[in-house]
């Protein structure tokens, strides 16, 4: 049997055991009768729970870090609780329910000198928590040890002090059912006067063992690294639950009280838990401030419910004071009440808890924004307000590669980012500091995925828009620049050219009769200057649309213009299927983005070989333009003929993109939307 498996059945063993205890325990609590209060016999279930309560979480602690001392404190102080609370119950049993059984004397003992060490549990976890180590610091290990051993001088002293000396320190009397018992079996006869300055010690010395643990706790966080400040905090939450236990009334009813306490003991010992085995460590910064402003205002309620019904008595009498008080607090307090819940709620966890008051906010800010810029600081801010994030950063990528940074908060720890989509591409990502480790949970991050969507999709159309208008703006400019080029284009050359043919012309006309060999030299020059206005008029109307697009069609006049360029060395193939019918615009871009590709590739690139692609993928007409030259470096900024490339796809609504992969050279793939332009030219 190896050692895991040893362990396994052990801790099952042990576990099962105590159960059997408590359930012992709690048989004998139904069946006993109740015992004088001079007796100070208590029921012995209330400290089998609390004992269950730490032995729990001590042996799933020992199952994950069986030699780790905290596991073994927690196991034995609830084996103790147990056992003193069985003794309790059997005590009573034996002496008062069922007079004369075996084990009576015993059981009264344990319960009332063994039970002392019970104290030494918590200073114990205090001061070895959360490696099972003192602390290294020579004066506050020094400390320490005298501390435990102050805590331990009481439980030593009740092992060993008479019973009759017990009863005169505390001036208290015995019923004569116990004083009949053999309740002595250790003690030391010592006069009253030795007997009653040690006990006096021992039990003022109780209070320094819950000193002296709160002090090293403080100087172990002030000396701690981030991790261990973690693990400590997860022990002051476990201490605000014990305060707030300790401030609920236990005098009525005493079950109740009761269960709180061994409530508090388990929540407490799962925190131990928690903090040793650093499961989820840093959860507990959030459920530090929740718990303690739910514990205020929970405090709060109570005092006031309890105020109502009190004033509401003294004025009216007890008949009608319940009726009244009813009253007051189902009509005016319980709507207030319900409000300081939810602003309870709102403070800690922020507006997350209301998603559809978020999606408001932020859409009211998106609609209030004047520009993308702006709109990406609303959703960071919006972001940073809804969860309580301390730092939020919003990037987005916008048209021409440029990337938009927007940040809210400063970062205080680890980030986290998330991708930020629109219609199923990425268009950027969302990183967020939470806070001191503090993870969202699935829920968070669902309503932070369907805020960040909606913010991209607005982010997105406000761009759109503003390119839209911007584009409009370029195509008007371009279209006027290009009336005034071709105004003075014709103006200035073709006009010219064309006035001075006809007057040429006009003088050999006059000069034929008289002077025929002039006339026919004229003539000669009016040719050539008719030639030359054909060759201006040919530019014009190159410039507007190429001609081969019309007779060789797209594929064929890239050809035309690869047999260019293969004639300087450069080895072109043109890879094209049947791409049927195009747009006149797409197909003009297309010829000027390859053209312009191949002339990039000539001249910069160094290459021996460039390969140019066209498909018609479904409603874009795909173009690859790559070559196995240098490539392209990351110092090296986009020249006039990128920039023209990246102009020509943006007007068509297209993508371009120009990467160097890693076996080399440069690829330029274009995709131009067919819908983007309407009008198909045939044949």
């Amino acid at each position: 049997m190896g050692e895991d498996t040893r362990r396994v059945w052990g801790t099952a063993v042990l576990g099962a055991a105590a159960l059997l205890l408590v359930v012992a325990t709690v048989a004998l609590d139904l069946r006993n009768v109740d015992p004088p209060p001079a007796a100070e016999l208590d029921a012995g279930w209330t400290a089998a729970l609390s004992g269950l309560a730490q032995l729990i979480p001590g042996l799933l602690l020992l199952q994950r870090l069986p030699r780790h001392p905290i596991a073994w404190i927690l196991t034995g102080s609830g084996l103790l609780w147990i056992v003193d609370g069985f003794a309790s119950s059997w005590a009573t049993y034996a002496i008062y329910t069922s007079p004369g059984l075996p084990g009576a004397s015993a059981a009264y003992w344990f319960y009332s000198r063994f039970g002392a060490f019970l104290l030494l549990g918590l200073p114990l976890l205090i001061l070895l928590f959360p490696d099972g180590r003192l602390p290294t610091a020579r004066l506050w290990r020094w400390l320490s040890i005298v501390s435990l051993a102050l805590t331990m001088l009481l439980p030593l002293l009740l092992l060993v002090a008479p019973m009759e000396t017990l009863q005169r320190y505390h001036n208290a009397a015995l019923p004569p059912e116990i004083t009949q018992l053999s309740l002595d079996p250790f003690s030391i006869d010592l006069p009253y006067g030795v007997w009653e300055p040690l006990l006096r010690v021992a039990y003022t010395a109780v209070l320094v063992s819950l000193v002296v643990p709160f002090a090293v706790t403080v100087h172990r966080y002030r000396a701690a690294e981030r991790e261990r400040r973690a693990q400590i905090r997860w022990l002051m939450w476990a201490a605000l639950i014990d305060m707030i236990v300790l401030i609920v009334p236990f005098e009525n009813p005493p079950a109740v009280s009761a269960i709180m306490f061994g409530l508090a003991i388990a929540l407490t010992s799962a925190a131990i838990v928690v903090a040793v085995t650093k499961h989820r460590l840093y959860d507990v910064d959030r459920l530090l401030s929740a718990t303690f402003l739910y514990g205020v205002l929970a405090v709060l309620v109570v005092g006031v419910d309890l105020a109502v019904f009190a004033i509401a008595g003294g004025v009216l009498g007890e008949r009608d004071a319940a009726l009244v008080a009813i009253a007051v607090v189902a009509v005016l307090y319980a709507p207030l009440r319900s409000r300081l819940w939810k602003w309870v709620r709102r403070l800690v966890r922020g507006s997350r808890e209301d998603p559809y008051a978020t999606m408001s906010t932020l859409a009211e800010r998106l609609e209030s924004a004047a520009d993308p810029d702006e709109q990406l600081q609303a959703v960071a801010r919006t972001l940073a307000e809804a969860f309580r994030l301390p730092y939020v950063r919003v990037e987005i990528e916008r048209s021409g590669g440029r990337l938009a940074i927007v940040e809210h908060g400063r970062a205080s720890g680890p980030t986290h980012a998330l991708p930020v989509g629109y219609r199923g591409e990425p268009v950027g990502r969302l990183v967020f500091c939470p806070g001191d480790g503090t993870a969202l949970s699935e829920r968070d991050q669902r309503l932070l995925g369907d805020l960040v969507r909606q913010a991209a999709a607005a982010a997105r159309a406000s761009e759109l828009s503003t390119e839209l208008q911007q584009g409009r703006s370029r195509l008007v400019a371009a279209r006027e620049e290009e009336r005034r080029r071709l105004r003075r284009d014709l103006h200035d050359s073709l006009g010219p050219s064309l006035g001075a043919v006809a007057l040429r012309i006009e003088t050999a006309r006059n000069l034929a009769k008289s002077a025929p060999a002039e006339a026919d030299r004229m003539l000669d020059q009016a040719t050539t200057e008719v030639a030359a206005a054909l060759a201006d008029v040919r530019r014009l109307v190159y410039d507007l649309r190429p001609p081969s697009l019309d007779e060789l069609g797209l594929v064929r006049a890239i050809e035309q213009q690869a047999e260019r360029f293969r004639l300087g060395g450069l080895a072109v193939s043109v890879d094209a299927e049947t791409l049927g019918p195009l747009p006149a615009g797409v197909e003009v871009a297309a010829y000027r983005i390859a053209s312009e590709a191949l002339t990039n590739v000539a001249r910069h690139a160094e290459a021996s070989r460039c390969d140019i692609t066209l498909r018609v993928d479904g409603t874009a007409l795909e173009l690859s333009v790559s070559d196995d030259g240098v490539g392209i470096g990351e110092e090296v900024t986009a020249g006039v003929g990128m920039l023209s490339v990246r102009e020509r796809a943006a007007e068509l609504g297209g993508v371009c993109s120009v990467t160097c992969p890693a076996s080399g050279g440069t690829v330029v793939r274009v995709t131009l939307p067919l819908d983007a332009v309407p009008e198909v030219v045939h044949g």
